[in-house]
């Protein structure tokens, strides 16, 4: 069994993880000596060598400085701010990295040699000035792909091969049309396509699992009908465009009213009153508190067959010995109890990049994940972090007690109210994933700003 240190189970490096170290505007305008430049940058290079986190960025760099550093150990890289014209060719042999930021240089290609750094996961390479995503870059494990304000003007097929990508940011190009393959990008949570030369949304990308949808500033008239399917969409972005269906008016009002309009455009073209995506399930069968939008196919089995007996007027159902109002209440409240379970669920995977099983009660039990977490609302907000290992795979009750008992114990001190703190056994033994949500939400709520004294943790 390892022991951790503090940080997601993947550290991607961008704006979601602040315990990654971050260029300072500050340092670059202060008035240092050369010889103090020099030293400072030596010194991070030795960091480095012991951290495994090199950090070189805003130091105008054209060449690569650690050639005469053993950095082959390297799992987080920033070169962000500087003005390499390439990728330097040592960082793309250091085999670990799991996280690169070449943010705002003069990079204009990406080289095939990027293809030895097979545990990476994150990759920054905006403002510069790509004019070609080659396709061998698909080929690596990436979460997020950041490559806005460059020269794009396409994307590549391939980008369907990138079955692990769950952001995608390819704003401020000038990219024309978007590939269909897009659509096979089955973990894709969030998708920035701003501000590009885009007319038409390929209908493909209703098959995503989208929360987050940025089309603004292009010249799209029209979203297509099949994006109704979208019910995970939480944010949908489409301020500047000449849209004409929905009308503009519409749009104005929100995702609500254009998820509703593109039902009523679906009912007029199939002649069909049923909205839901469950075919079996008529509407005429379904009680009216199922026919709103938060019943969605992926509901388990188990929770399924209640309504489906229900539907189905089977007289050895419930309505049979209960009046059918008490039958009704139950369902509502099964019906909520699903919809804070699923925001749970997006809570979690938005914040760290993860993906997680349908059972969510079971992927919590051990305390891992709601550690990291805490840790990325506030580093080291847990000091340590039971993990399982490929030798013991499954934590002892009491390691996963501790990691629950740490987690509480850090929203107390982050500032999560005690009427909002789950007990311990509500996490452990799967008995109450609605107040684990509960805590969540209130952890997430806390305001990044708000100091928090954490000295004793």
């Amino acid at each position: 069994e390892d022991k951790t240190p503090v940080g997601p189970a993947v550290a991607l490096q961008s704006h979601h993880y602040p315990n990654v170290a971050h260029w300072n505007p500050g340092v670059m305008h202060q008035q240092q000596h050369p010889l103090h430049t020099a030293r400072s940058l030596e010194r991070a290079l030795e960091d480095a060598v012991c951290s495994g986190m090199l950090n070189i960025s805003g130091r105008k760099l054209r060449d690569y400085p650690g050639l005469n550093y053993d950095l082959t150990d390297t799992t987080q890289a920033d070169l962000s701010k500087n003005r390499f014209c390439e990728i330097p060719p040592e960082v793309c042999i250091f085999a670990p990295l799991e996280s690169l930021n070449l943010y705002h240089n003069c990079i204009k290609v990406v080289p095939e040699a990027i293809i030895n750094l097979q545990m990476l996961t994150y990759l920054n390479i905006s403002r510069n000035q790509l004019s070609v995503l080659p396709k061998f870059l698909f080929s690596l494990p990436l979460k997020v792909l950041v490559v806005s304000n460059n020269k794009l003007l396409s994307i590549p097929e391939e980008i369907g091969k990138a079955k692990d990508l769950m952001e995608l940011d390819i704003s401020c190009n000038e990219i024309q049309v978007l590939p269909a393959q897009m659509g096979k990008l089955l973990a894709l949570r969030e998708l920035n396509i701003r501000r590009n030369c885009l007319q038409v949304l390929p209908d493909e990308l209703s098959d995503l699992p989208l929360i987050r949808l940025d089309f603004s500033c292009n010249k799209i008239t029209e979203i297509p009908i099949s994006y109704r399917k979208l019910k995970q969409l939480q944010h949908i972005i489409l301020d500047n465009n000449p849209m004409q269906s929905p009308p503009a008016q519409i749009c104005l009002k929100g995702k609500i009213h254009i998820f509703k309009y593109l039902n009523l455009q679906a009912c007029h073209l199939d002649k069909k009153t049923d909205s839901l995506d469950l075919p079996s399930l008529g509407k005429r069968c379904l009680p009216q508190q199922l026919t709103d939008r938060y019943l969605q196919p992926c509901l388990s089995f188990s929770c399924l067959c209640p309504f489906v007996t229900f539907s189905r007027g089977n007289r050895q159902d419930l309505s049979s010995t209960e009046p059918s109002f008490t039958m009704r209440r139950k369902m509502e409240h099964l019906r909520e109890e699903m919809e804070q379970i699923r925001l749970l669920q997006q809570n979690l995977e938005s914040r760290l990049k993860v993906l997680l099983p349908d059972d969510v009660g079971a992927a919590l039990m051990d305390g891992v994940v709601l550690c990291h977490l805490a840790n990325h609302i506030r580093p080291r907000s847990v000091a340590s972090i039971h993990v399982p290992s490929p030798a013991v795979p499954k934590l002892s009750m009491a390691k996963c007690r501790r990691n629950v008992e740490n987690f509480l114990d850090a929203c107390k001190k982050l500032g999560v109210p005690q009427d909002k703190l789950c007990l311990p056994h509500h996490i452990l033994e799967e008995r109450g994933l609605v107040k684990v949500g509960v805590t969540v939400q209130a952890l997430l709520d806390l305001p990044s700003s708000k100091p928090n004294q954490l000295s004793t943790m």
